[in-house]
């Protein structure tokens, strides 16, 4: 790739772990394009934070529900490349998503189908329409979850949707291998932070519930996460490719 500086784009980049991965990112020396749906305040913080790195940032609208809106984003993204006198992404980072908590016999049609939009549907196409977009020998990294390797009920159709992912994921490995694009899934374990309603964050029972369950017998911090998305993004380990790997303090070993 060309020693210029790397420009990554975050989905979700406004809070949690996708804050996380954007700051790490931005102090490995990369400029980042981060996404978000309704916190523009946040975004904007994240933006400052960023350059206060040294490090070039900007924030712009996505929901990642709507893929109708992918191929109007990829031109405002374009722009804003343009902008900065690049041309293409080295990175992509697919994090936007939300907490579903429901039991199967609970699931509603609209709760599934909105799953779906969010958590499959959006990153498959978001990622096809930004395609032209990713420079060759580029990096694209999936966020899936510790749930498509274990199971906890109440997570069925969110679990569903992260297993679709990791399939995704493996299948751009190979597609864009000529290409010299690696892909890879990271799969945060239980992580304390506003998702899901912050369940793993405040409530002291599922916390506890977590840490009893993990090797390292605590609950992940996003600074746990955010670090493993950066390398995972970074040009000095792209030789892995199509891989799955778990962060989760070792979740039910």
């Amino acid at each position: 790739m060309s020693s210029s500086p790397r420009i990554v784009l975050v989905t979700g980049g406004s809070r949690g772990l996708g804050r996380n991965a954007a700051l790490a990112l931005a102090a490995d020396g990369a400029d980042i394009v981060i996404t978000y749906r309704s916190q523009a305040d946040a975004a904007r913080q994240v933006v400052a934070q960023i350059e206060a790195l040294g490090r070039r940032a900007t924030a712009l609208p996505l929901d990642v529900a709507d893929s109708g809106s992918f191929p109007a984003f990829a031109d405002q993204l374009r722009d804003t490349l343009q902008g900065w006198g690049a041309t293409q992404l080295q990175g992509l980072l697919n994090n936007a998503g939300e907490g579903l908590y429901a039991s199967i016999a609970e699931t509603t049609h609209e709760q599934f189908d909105h799953a779906v939009a969010v958590h499959l549907k959006g990153p498959y196409f978001l990622t096809q329409a930004l395609l032209p977009l990713i420079a060759d020998g580029g990096r694209i990294l999936n966020v899936s979850s510790g749930l498509a390797r274990f199971s906890l009920p109440g997570s069925s159709a969110y679990a569903m949707m992260k297993g679709g992912i990791e399939v995704f994921t493996r299948y751009l490995a190979k597609e864009l291998g000529a290409r010299g694009i690696s892909a890879n899934t990271l799969a945060p374990g239980a992580i304390a932070t506003d998702f899901g309603g912050g369940r793993v964050r405040d409530d002291e029972h599922v916390n506890g519930m977590v840490a009893s369950i993990t090797a390292l017998g605590r609950a992940g911090q996003p600074d746990d996460i955010g670090p493993v998305a950066a390398a995972l993004l970074s040009p000095s380990t792209a030789w892995i490719n199509a891989q799955r790997v778990e962060a989760s303090g070792g979740m039910f070993v």
